[in-house]
């Protein structure tokens, strides 16, 4: 990897992050024998198939065939990169970071640290500017008319980007920054034609978003003149900092919150999620859009057991709350959906009714599927055979993706109820949805990775024994097995890998070799690892496989042998070298035979 951490340290992170406590603080684990099970956290299923193995400090699902060290389930769980997973772990274990670093990692480091700093400044510019500037009397007005106290601006750091195409250009070359590096982090823009750059946000009422650490990372702009050309909101652009579908606004102030509820209230919009935090309910986040993306459903599975959503309640806001079901499903989180009287959104609501009321809906939010079915009838009308037929169709196809009979059941008797029709019917129609082509879902990240071909079942017990041998018993088996004599190119390089450290007096685990593998050989290695046979005589066997690896190699030579010796168009030059091929090498069978 590019910045590369001092492999003496990866060891010492591994070491002292115990696989088992680490994701038994993720999600509960059962003993099972040596090992641990769950189930899986990649992909739906009713049977445990996830499998922890504490001696060799790996994970493995024989479902999906996730598998992997420490670091590696991090990353998936998380959806972090290798090196957040490696700072993570550090943090915990309260090791400090020593960074071999290469050049490509520092260039790119230091893009981050400037456009952090870049954003921090700039935020505080447009901060500084909405609490004291005349220019920015308007915005406070339309602050004051939202009910948005000073405080919450302060909490929140709102600010207020002057009406002057210029002013962020200036102000980013009187504090000596590269427009350039400006531009890429999406605070400028630069003309096709090679005119002026000029700033992105102008005129507009700032919220600053940030990350989990609370560090500036983009903004989005809302407009203050309602008669003004263009977009209401503007957000920053795709950068090195800022990924739309990954962001969560609010989740640095609402996180421990969060933890506590194990719930998390979405709302549409800034504002709206600032009302509610002012209010008291602070397990509040909003997405960077309307509907949750994958990434951001696993994000809040982090901290939260069940979602409350809680959209404006016009047509696009339900049809939101609609989109959003299959990222949350997918991450594991039971949903609800809040709904407020029109034409209020949470923000007016609370303005209106006071915090007492907002909390009593929320704790009376319904269940999705209740939400849903309600929603259809209203939309398909239940008077109708195509009306009814729609609301069975759809409500099937929701069902289906939350793969829980004893919901299908009760929703089977609700909709029956609504249909006015037998609940009997109303099942059998939910069957037919449930065998049926599932729907496009946005997959998450990351996805299931393919498992590999299947090596011969020597192959595969060759890597099973041979990880289980003593490197004394490695180093010997190294004179005798030929890497020739493996036919499977995933087997012979992760057999290779072995034995030479082995040879090199190098061997420092299973763990630290699959973070040197790539996916498919670490996905081989870890599912033999992960095989939950015992293995009786390990040594005895291994040296047995090993012969008739060799064995088996040698009958195919000379098998070969034979088909070219049959051949009509040799010279005698040719098969007088094939003839010694082939005696040479069948006097090696005998001679191996005899000594076995």
């Amino acid at each position: 990897m590019a910045g590369l951490i001092a492999q003496s340290t990866l060891d010492q992170i591994r070491a002292a992050s115990d696989i088992v406590e680490v994701i038994g603080g993720c999600f509960p684990l059962k003993r099972a024998g040596a090992n641990f099970t769950a189930l899986c956290p990649f992909h739906k299923e009713k049977t445990p198939s996830f499998s922890v193995n504490p001696t060799k400090q790996i994970f493995y699902c024989f479902g999906c065939h996730q598998g992997g060290d420490v670091f590696k389930f991090l990353q998936q769980y998380e959806n972090i990169n290798f090196l957040d997973a490696v700072k993570r772990l550090a943090d915990r274990a309260g090791i400090v970071l020593e960074f071999e670093q290469s050049p490509e990692y520092e260039k790119r480091r230091a893009v981050k640290d400037a456009l952090l700093e870049m954003h921090s400044g700039i935020a505080h510019r447009w901060h500084t500017a909405l609490l004291n500037d005349a220019v920015a009397e308007p915005a406070r007005d339309y602050l004051k008319r939202r009910g948005v106290t000073e405080e919450a601006v302060k909490l929140f750091q709102l600010g207020y980007a002057p009406d002057d195409w210029a002013d962020t250009v200036n102000w980013a070359r009187g504090r000596k920054y590269d427009l350039n590096l400006a531009e890429q982090g999406g605070l400028v823009i630069s003309k096709e034609d090679g005119g002026r750059p000029y700033g992105r946000f102008r005129g507009r009422l700032m919220f600053p978003i940030c990350d989990e650490q609370g560090r500036v990372i983009g903004f989005s702009g809302r407009v203050l003149d309602p008669e003004a050309k263009g977009a209401k909101y503007v957000n920053s652009p795709e950068t090195p900092l800022f990924q739309k579908g990954r962001v969560i606004y609010g989740l640095d102030k609402s996180r421990r919150a969060m933890l506590d509820e194990k719930s998390a209230l979405i709302c549409e919009g800034q504002l709206d999620l600032i009302a509610c935090h002012m209010a008291g309910i602070r397990h509040v986040a909003a997405p960077q859009g309307t509907a949750l993306t994958s990434d951001q459903a696993r994000v809040l599975k982090r901290y939260a057991d069940e979602v409350v959503l809680c959209f404006d309640s016009d047509t696009a806001g339900q049809a939101a709350a609609v989109r959003s079901l299959d990222a949350l499903l997918e991450a594991g989180l039971a949903v609800r959906v809040m709904t407020v009287p029109a034409p209020h959104d949470p923000d007016s609501f609370i303005q209106e009714q006071g915090a007492d009321a907002f909390r009593k809906r929320l704790t009376g939010a319904e269940s999705f599927f209740d939400f849903h079915l309600r929603r259809l009838c209203e939309t398909h009308g239940t008077d109708t055979d195509a009306g009814r037929r729609a609301v069975l169709r759809e409500m099937g196809e929701a069902l289906r993706k939350a793969d829980d009979a004893v919901l299908a059941d009760r929703c089977a008797q609700q909709t029956a109820l609504a249909l006015r029709v037998s609940a009997e019917a109303v099942r059998t129609e939910f069957a037919k949805a449930a065998t049926g082509k599932p729907a496009p879902v946005e997959p998450a990240t990351p996805a299931p990775v393919a498992p590999v071909a299947k090596p011969t079942p020597l192959e595969y017990w060759l890597v099973r024994l041979l990880f289980l041998a003593e490197d004394e018993q490695v180093r010997a088996l190294a004179t005798e097995l030929e890497l020739e004599w493996i036919g499977h190119p995933l087997v012979r390089e992760v057999v290779g890998r072995r034995m030479e450290t082995a040879a090199q007096g190098d061997w420092r685990g299973v763990p630290a070799l699959l973070s040197e593998l790539d996916e498919a050989a670490a996905q081989l290695l870890t599912r033999a690892m992960a095989a939950r046979q015992d293995v009786p005589a390990p040594s005895t066997q291994l040296a047995d496989l090993v012969n008739r690896l060799r064995d088996q190699f040698q009958e195919k030579q000379l098998a070969h042998l034979t088909r070219e010796l049959a051949r009509t168009d040799l010279t005698d030059e040719e098969e007088e070298r094939l003839l010694r091929e082939h005696e040479s090498l069948r006097r090696r069978r005998m001679e191996a035979a005899n000594a076995a």
